[in-house]
């Protein structure tokens, strides 16, 4: 059909001048069964869709009947639509300012919702008035200057089509169609704002009340399909799952339907054991018809009432509409549902010029008979079969009574984007007008005839357009035609009584700032019963708990998923967390793994009790050293303390009381000069104490080794020998520390990680080596001490130090023996008692066993402290 009339269009476009000005006299004698016709100099052209043929289809089995039976179904709310045009174009003509001593006409076609019958209309339109001779112009009264629709997008590309052949303007007051590369370059002007804005707006609501998990339904045609591609990857970027995207076959009204009705049933029957509590609606105007039969397509009363427990979220295109046999359905299942409109202000002289709206006193109206009767449920006198019984229209029936799905008496959304059409034909007209480029159509100052009108200048003028209406908003296109306006978010509300109203708790508007492009008042929606008005909840999966993350289950999408525990050491602090997170290095997970909790700031200090009895216990060593030390100092001239060298045994003393203060050293909170000092320190001052013990043994068995006759050892007894090995032990630990302090120093250090719930404050060895260096040294020495005392044990008892030598050593290894793995095995303050309390086993453990006998004979067994004894015990 398309190419036949785009064939014929080229073919008449291309006759020769003679046929502009054939006489027409022929008359078409099939008029159409729908139009309304106001007079004017300047004509607009509209496209309405007011209502569906229905025919019998029919079946090749058999002869076909002499005609076929159709039938007329009005879509009554659609009519709104025409007197929108019709209420613009009276307000225009009344107003001075606009078009002055210029007549605005229109002329409006149904298109039946079909291409045939949108075809047909606009060849009515570009042809001269009350005869259908296309590319024909018997006479001048058909002034049109543009053309207003359609209501579906391929209503619109139908109609370009034709009037893109004149290039003249088309507003459609619906979605724009989709473009193809062969599709010739179409001028729209989209009087409903674009539709990328809904996407934005319907994921914000998404986002808004967290509904992950949708389902999605649209018309099986070409802009539902540009739907889907948009929004899927749109949303799912987002977090939202699709738990079913099915496509509703294109109604047509064909008597037989059996096979459509399978179809929807099966997609109903879908939709009500989805766990999906949300589902987005997206189809062309009159899809609203085919939604409406949900509660009637199951046939367990019980799956009706489970399919009502929707929240419906439908696109700016649909309107709750309702036919003739739909009258008395139940509209509870929208109840509730919220939807995106084409933002409109009131207009109350709308109302008042519905008020007045008759079909006894209309004139040029065709539309109405049809609308009356299939509202109204009435039949008017003239088309009363006889012998039949029905209720007779009286014209003087109320408009404001009919249900809202049938009738609304405060303007919709299209109605208000055909009321700006209007106007904005009018202001671009008269802008036109009023260009001194196009004065040559200025015959006086009185009139503005428009004979010939140059259509293409008209576009020139639209894209440049803005001006504010009667309501008071602003009108404007955008480069690619789109009408710079936002979008209503309404709540429907069904009352009991079946009573249809809307309530506007939102808003999408462009022009404010991005973060006030989403505006929602949550407090005024009112929810479907079925959800106690509480929140509705739309999610695959229960929400994870803080303490957990989500685990997507295998072969399903990313919002269905189990919630597992947040492993050792992770939390997460939140609902619904893709994965836990980690603690900083001051925090750690408490018990339920939803919050970090501050570290406790660790190190072995005076105030607690470890570190109190360990500091009592070095000053007490200390203690018992000094007075070890001057009781050896007040009896330094006795036997006994000259027995083995005084001198060495007041350095041994000394480097005791050294090591025991030492300790100190690894109590209170780690400085930088207390780390380089205690590891260097304990180091040196038990290198210089085993180094005396050392001394002492070796003077002893050199002293018996030298009472032998003719023996060589004699020059080596002395404390030249003494203070040679004491201070060869000194020098290499120091040397041993001057290296460690240079190349790899200990310094203080944090440890976060070694304790879950602590921050260890120690010292860092820097380089463990050169520790292990320290202590393999004194173990060395020690051996040594231990190895010759022992020797030597079985000296005589008056001279001989060698057996309590050999104790001391014993209990020395002992104790740095055992130091080793249980100082591995510890953690944080603990590892420096293990340290400290080696230092003072082992230093006491020389000091006790070395001194104790003597301190017992200078103290209690003075008598035994003479020379004589001591010779005498020798002999």
């Amino acid at each position: 059909m398309v190419i036949f009339v785009m064939s014929l269009l080229a073919l008449l476009s291309h006759m020769s001048c003679k046929s502009h000005i054939v006489k027409c006299h022929v008359h078409d004698p099939h008029p159409p069964l729908h139009e309304y016709h106001q007079t004017g100099e300047l004509i607009l052209g509209g496209i309405a869709s007011h209502s569906f043929i229905v025919s019998k289809q029919l079946s090749f089995t058999e002869e076909p009947p002499p005609a076929l039976v159709e039938e007329l179904l009005v879509v009554t709310k659609n009519y709104q639509h025409v007197l929108a045009l019709a209420f613009a174009v009276k307000e225009i003509n009344g107003n001075s300012q606009i078009l002055p001593n210029t007549t605005l006409g229109f002329h409006i076609f149904d298109s039946y919702f079909i291409a045939k019958g949108t075809y047909h209309a606009t060849l009515l339109l570009t042809s001269t008035a009350e005869r259908f001779v296309p590319n024909y112009k018997c006479d001048t009264q058909n002034n049109l200057i543009a053309v207003i629709g359609g209501l579906d997008p391929l209503t619109s590309l139908h109609a370009a089509t034709v009037l893109d052949i004149y290039k003249i303007p088309q507003l459609t007051y619906g979605p724009a169609p989709i473009m193809h590369d062969k599709t010739p370059g179409l001028s729209f002007y989209q009087m409903v704002p674009q539709e990328a804005l809904q996407y934005e707006g319907i994921l914000s609501l998404l986002l808004h009340f967290r509904w992950t998990w949708i389902g999605l339904l649209m018309m099986d045609l070409e802009n539902g399909e540009q739907f889907v591609q948009k929004v899927v990857p749109m949303f799912s970027s987002s977090g939202i799952c699709f738990a079913i995207i099915e496509r509703v076959p294109k109604l047509t009204f064909i008597t037989k339907a059996k096979d459509l009705l399978q179809e929807c049933a099966k997609i109903h029957d879908k939709v009500i054991r989805s766990k999906a509590n949300v589902i987005i609606l997206y189809g062309e105007s009159y899809a609203m018809l085919f939604f409406r039969w949900f509660p009637y397509l199951s046939e367990e009363e019980e799956m009706g009432e489970d399919a009502r427990g929707k929240v419906w979220i439908m696109t700016a295109q649909m309107e709750l509409t309702s036919v003739v046999y739909q009258r008395t359905w139940d509209t509870q299942i929208i109840h509730g549902a919220l939807s995106f409109a084409i933002h409109s202000n009131a207009l109350p002289e709308f109302r008042k010029f519905l008020e007045h709206i008759n079909p006894c006193t209309t004139k040029g109206d065709y539309f109405i008979k049809d609308f009356w009767q299939q509202a109204f449920a009435c039949v008017f006198p003239s088309t009363v079969p006889d012998g039949e019984d029905q209720e007779i229209c009286t014209g003087e029936e109320n408009l404001g009574m009919l249900p809202a799905h049938f009738f609304e008496m405060s303007m919709t959304g299209h109605s208000y984007c055909i009321y700006n059409a209007v106007y904005a034909m009018a202001h671009a007209v008269h802008a036109m007008f009023s260009s001194r480029l196009n004065s040559r159509f200025i015959i006086d100052n009185r009139k503005l005839p428009f004979q010939n009108p140059q259509l293409w200048q008209f576009h020139h003028f639209l894209r440049s357009l803005s001006f504010n209406n009667s309501a008071g908003d602003m009108v404007s296109f955008n480069q690619k035609g789109e009408l710079e306006a936002g979008l209503d978010i309404i709540n429907w509300i069904v009352s009991p009584n079946q009573s249809f109203h809307r309530v506007k708790v939102g808003r999408m508007d462009p022009q404010t700032s991005s973060n006030q492009l989403f505006t929602l008042h949550e407090d005024a929606i009112t929810w479907h019963k079925w959800f106690n008005q509480a929140r509705p909840v739309s999610q695959c999966s229960e929400k994870c708990s803080p303490g957990s993350s989500k685990k997507v289950k295998e072969g399903e999408p990313f919002c269905c998923y189990d919630c597992i525990p947040c492993p050792e050491g992770k939390i997460s602090d939140q609902k619904d967390m893709s994965d836990c997170s980690t603690c900083s290095d001051q925090t750690y997970p408490n018990k339920n793994h939803d919050l970090c909790i501050s570290k406790e700031i660790s190190f072995l200090s005076f105030e607690e009790p470890v570190g109190l009895s360990l500091a009592l216990s070095a000053l007490s060593g200390s203690l018992v050293t000094v007075l070890v030390l001057l009781t050896f100092m007040k009896n330094h001239n006795t036997p006994i303390v000259k027995a083995n060298n005084r001198q060495l045994t007041y350095t041994l003393l000394l480097s005791l009381l050294l090591c025991f203060l030492s300790a100190l050293l690894f109590i209170g909170q780690p400085q930088k000069v207390t780390c380089l000092l205690r590891q260097t320190a304990f180091g040196i001052v038990f290198s210089v104490a085993v180094s005396c013990v050392l001394a002492k043994t070796l003077t002893v068995v050199l002293a018996f080794m030298a009472t032998k006759p003719g023996s060589r050892m004699r020059k080596w007894v002395g404390k030249r020998l003494a203070n040679s090995i004491v201070l060869f032990g000194f020098l290499l630990q120091g040397g041993i520390c001057i290296v460690w302090l240079a190349i790899s120093p200990p310094l203080p250090e944090a440890d976060v990680h070694s304790m879950a719930e602590q921050i260890i404050l120690g010292c860092n060895e820097g380089s463990v080596t050169m520790f292990y260096c320290v202590l393999g040294y004194i173990g060395l020495l020690a051996t040594a001490s231990f190895t010759l005392a022992f020797l030597a044990r079985k000296l005589p008892d008056t001279f001989n130090e060698a057996k309590f030598i050999t104790f001391s050593m014993l209990v020395f290894c002992s104790v740095w023996l055992s130091f080793l793995p249980t100082y591995l095995s510890t953690k944080g303050k603990y590892m420096v008692a293990v340290e400290i309390f080696s230092i003072l086993a082992s230093s006491a453990g020389l000091l006790v066993c070395i001194f104790s006998p003597k301190c017992y004979i200078i103290l209690l067994k003075p008598e035994l402290n003479k020379r004589e004894q001591l010779i005498r015990r020798t002999n």
